[in-house]
This record gives structure tokens, C-alpha cells and sequence, in this order.
């Protein structure tokens, strides 16, 4: 008679506040499991891979029973950069982004929703409704937002560029859902606009939308529910 062995191995994802997955992560990985974590608090820890898949799944291998998510902002630009800094060698990053309410939760959806006053809000320091909010996590003594400096931070890490010159600016925008971004690079070498842009339309998780003549640029409205970039 034949035994067949069959391993099963689990992969929970946690995406649950950083002081519950700090708590829990290493009691599932001592189980077996193989932890994917949503939060921010193994992103930077030396031992802890921060992946993006079409970016760089190898970095998976290097795992020991933990796997860190990098921030929503900063997944999506990774895809762009990463195509561009293995042709041309980023010098150095320039972030503005315009993110969604969605970013900040349920709560953050309802302050949008109710149009609020600013004198009954649940989640935003000021009404969102009609506002910018140059204001997304708490601010740090260098005077940048946590959420800036997280771009930063994780941007370093998946690239595997430690010293890369990065600055962020994150603001909050009166939209449901779709983070967007303006990113400004500095390459380090020649490069061709329009292989940049065949780069692009050739790489994986990437759409552009580029046309502005016709007015055929990435929106939010168009980009919501899928899960690729819109680039242009």
C-alpha cells in the first residue's frame, strides 16, 4: 500500500492594524503559515520582503515567514519606475500624489458622502468635501507625513536603491476611489520618449492612456475597478 504525503501550506493575509499584526504575524508563522502582511509595520524591516509582484517577485525568496505589502500609493507607481530604472537608471524621484478617500477607510468615505460641515467629521482633520487635504497620516519632525515618508522609505527598498534622492507630497482629494500621481524622474541616462512609452505599453499590470487631443488621459472614474495602472 502507497502513502501519499501531501504538505499544505497556508499563506493568511493580514491587513488589520500594525500593533495586531506585530501581535498575531509571528504566532501564524510559528504555525506554519506564511504571512502576507497589509500593514506598515514589517515594510521595513531588514528581514522582511516588501513586494510588488510584477516588480519584484524574486525578493518573495528571501522571506522568512513574512511578507510585507508596500503602501497603496507607492505599489503604484512602482510598476512605471521599475520598467524605467532597469533601461535608464533613475537619478532621483519627485512624487505628488492625489489620493482617494477610500485610502483612510470607511470613515473617510462617509466624511466625503456627508459633506460635512467640518463640525461632525469622523476620520479627516477638515471637510474633504471641496478640499484638498495636504494632510495624510501624522506629520514627523522633518516635516514630512508619515504617508510622504513612506513613499520614500519603500520606494528605496523595492528598488534596491537605498540612496535614491526621493520627495513626496501627499494630499487627500474629494474622489471615492483611485489614488493618482504625478511622478517627476531624473534619469541618469539618454533616454527616447517614445521607447519609454513602448516600455510601458509592454509591461505587465501597466495600461497608457495617452491621447490628449481627444482627451484620453488616465482618470480615476475609468480606472476604478480595475487592477492595473493607467499611465500616460
Amino acid at each position: 500500500m502507497k502513502i501519499h504525503l501531501i504538505t499544505i501550506l497556508t499563506m493568511p493575509f493580514f491587513a488589520l492594524d500594525g500593533d495586531v499584526s506585530q501581535k498575531y504575524a509571528p504566532i501564524a508563522v510559528s504555525k506554519g503559515c506564511v504571512v502576507i502582511d497589509n500593514s506598515s509595520i514589517f515594510r521595513m524591516h531588514p528581514e522582511v520582503p516588501l513586494v510588488v509582484p510584477e516588480v519584484n517577485p524574486e525578493d518573495i525568496l528571501a522571506h522568512n515567514g513574512i511578507i510585507a505589502n508596500p503602501n497603496c500609493s507607492t505599489i503604484q507607481a512602482m510598476l512605471p519606475l521599475k520598467v524605467i530604472d532597469n533601461k535608464y537608471h533613475i537619478k532621483r524621484v519627485i512624487y505628488s500624489t492625489y489620493q482617494a478617500v477610500s485610502g483612510a477607510g470607511r470613515l473617510g468615505i462617509e466624511d466625503l458622502e456627508t459633506k460635512a460641515d467640518g463640525n461632525n467629521l469622523k476620520k479627516f482633520p477638515c471637510s474633504i468635501y471641496n478640499n484638498c487635504i495636504p494632510h495624510i497620516d501624522v506629520f514627523m519632525e522633518h516635516g514630512y507625513t508619515k504617508e510622504e515618508y513612506k513613499m520614500i522609505e519603500e520606494t528605496r527598498k523595492i528598488l534596491h536603491r537605498p540612496d535614491l534622492p526621493i520627495t513626496a507630497t501627499a494630499v487627500r482629494v474629494p474622489v471615492v476611489n483611485c489614488h493618482s500621481e504625478s511622478i517627476n524622474i531624473e534619469l541618469e541616462k539618454d533616454f527616447d520618449i517614445y521607447d519609454i512609452r513602448l516600455l510601458l505599453e509592454n509591461s505587465l499590470g501597466i495600461i497608457v492612456v495617452d491621447n490628449p487631443e481627444k482627451n484620453f488621459y488616465p482618470l480615476a472614474s475609468k480606472a476604478n475597478g480595475n487592477d492595473e495602472v493607467f499611465v500616460r
